[in-house]
């Protein structure tokens, strides 16, 4: 039961930073993709559509190591608490944004909006990418706090900026998407970056020491076996609806 639990953990969190890595990224290159009010708007609709969706996927995550994992959790919220606070302030600033920007029709109103989702979505690709960073070298002293692999936070910032690069490429048209293809990077290669940094930062990590009881895991498996299915399918369901290139001003 352990070992499924760690899989379901893995295939969560892989899916977490893949999808939401995507509008996290597009969401830091807001500036360089869209030069006017109206452009930006633009970028901001072609990403729109699947935040929260994506987000889903981190719920999932913290539902999974809170239930069976609950060493990890006390480990990871004491030794780097600074840092989840910190995700935590960027993700409400970055969701603000989204969701209020299209509220009050005034220009100063828009930018201090859009000027809340880039920083929001820096601040959340920088803390994941030292929170992956300093599990990868902690290993199972995470508990300790912040070590050398806290720097790794800018060189993965880095990765979820081109993974937005790469997902813009996909949803934007005309001169926006010619602009995307101005950023260095690939969707499949970041994703794969993503997907095998959290996996060897796992691998670190003592599982026996900090999971729970038989019962807990044999629990969470069965709930994640229901959760899973939907949890595809429904995401299937959203990039199905908005496979098509953003064209028009549509908001959320």
């Amino acid at each position: 039961m352990q070992t499924l639990a760690v899989l379901v953990l893995a295939v969560f969190t892989a899916g977490y930073l893949v999808l939401a890595g995507a509008d996290i990224g597009m969401g830091m290159l807001l500036p360089v993709l869209g030069r006017g009010e109206r452009e930006r708007r633009l970028v901001i609709a072609a990403f729109a559509p699947f935040f929260l969706a994506n987000e889903v996927w981190l719920v999932a995550t913290a539902g999974v190591v809170a239930a069976a994992f609950p060493g990890l959790e006390h480990a990871l919220l004491s030794g780097l608490f600074p840092l989840f606070v910190a995700l935590l302030v960027g993700w409400i600033v970055r969701d603000m944004g989204l969701w209020l920007r299209g509220r009050v029709d005034a220009a100063g109103w828009r930018a201090v909006c859009d000027g809340a989702v880039v920083a929001g979505s820096w601040v959340l690709a920088l803390v994941w990418g030292a929170v992956l960073g300093t599990v990868l070298v902690g290993g199972g002293h995470v508990e300790d706090g912040v070590n050398a692999g806290t720097v790794l936070g800018l060189p993965l910032a880095l990765v979820f900026a081109a993974h937005g690069a790469g997902f813009a490429r996909w949803r934007l048209a005309g001169g926006l998407v010619e602009r995307a293809r101005r950023v260095p990077g690939r969707y499949w290669v970041s994703g794969v970056v993503l997907v095998v940094v959290p996996v060897a930062a796992g691998a670190r990590l003592p599982w026996s020491q900090v999971a729970a009881s038989p019962e807990a895991l044999g629990v969470t498996a069965v709930m994640c076996a229901v959760l899973l299915p939907l949890l595809l399918a429904a995401q299937a369901l959203v990039w199905w609806t908005f496979r098509g290139r953003a064209e028009s001003p549509g908001y959320l």
